[in-house]
């Protein structure tokens, strides 16, 4: 039985930790950061584990993620690594990506390239595994696509679940075939099957209000102001990697030139 607030508060803590030390194995952890929400309740968690850990961003010059990270980390006080991407070459990284993995699918495009360049940066610092937040938003109703769904009644919002949770862990093993070529792993441990166990039977009404509910993922959010994530990261709306990163404005001006429709 799922316990009620504030006992449900501290439950989810608990299993985010043991879904953590599950996955992170010995040495230094590199954690994919763009300072929203999700990426720094797993930088605050770990940094109260005493983990050695290394925070990477990449995107655009002068892109959200780029700016709003590094304000972020400075206030979490841990040690950050920015990559920027470079106009010139990333045409050539996204065809090559796309002709990897194969995929027709824009999001698992704009994925993969995101995680190359972090996969680029941790080996650059010899970092061997990365963590991610990915499984956050899907278990948490952090999409805006949510909002619909809940109009439609809680079986519908589930069933939307459920095909996000797979299209998750399938994008995930897309990610880290592009990644292995830096000897690189990205991890989720928020894509585990106890954690998602857990997130499951957390009631719908500690994630989303209503199909009016702008911020969504409450209970995460209430965690991660407990904890001592800024406040300004904590309620901060969701904006999705490849939008603050820059890599979805820029991947749709360079497909121009492949002959290929998205």
């Amino acid at each position: 039985m799922v316990p009620v607030m504030p006992e449900l508060e501290k439950e989810l803590h608990t299993q985010m930790v043991q879904a953590i030390e599950g996955t992170k194995g010995s040495g230094k952890i590199g954690i994919s950061f763009s300072g929203g929400v999700d990426s720094c309740l797993l930088a605050k968690i770990c940094q109260d584990l005493g983990y050695n850990v290394l925070l990477f961003t990449m995107g655009f010059e002068g892109s959200h993620d780029v700016e709003f990270s590094r304000r972020m980390a400075k206030v979490l006080g841990m040690n950050h690594e920015i990559e920027i991407i470079s106009e010139k070459t990333f045409g050539d990284v996204a065809k090559k990506i796309w002709d990897e993995i194969n995929v027709d699918n824009l999001s698992w495009n704009e994925n993969c390239i995101a995680f190359y360049y972090v996969a680029k940066l941790a080996q650059k610092h010899k970092v061997t595994k990365v963590m991610t937040a990915n499984g956050i938003d899907e278990l948490f109703c952090g999409y805006n696509a949510y909002r619909d769904s809940i109009s439609e009644g809680k079986d519908m919002v589930l069933e939307m679940m459920e095909d996000k949770i797979l299209n998750e862990t399938r994008m995930m093993k897309a990610v880290n075939q592009i990644v292995s070529e830096f000897g690189v792993s990205i991890v989720q441990p928020f894509l585990s099957k106890e954690f998602i166990g857990f997130a499951k039977l957390v009631p719908l009404e500690y994630k989303i209000k209503g199909k009016d509910d702008l911020v969504r993922k409450h209970l995460i959010r209430k965690l991660a102001v407990s904890i001592g994530v800024p406040e300004e990261s904590a309620l901060k709306l969701k904006k999705a990697m490849q939008y603050g990163s820059l890599i979805h404005k820029n991947l749709l001006k360079v497909k121009k030139t492949w002959n290929m429709n998205f």
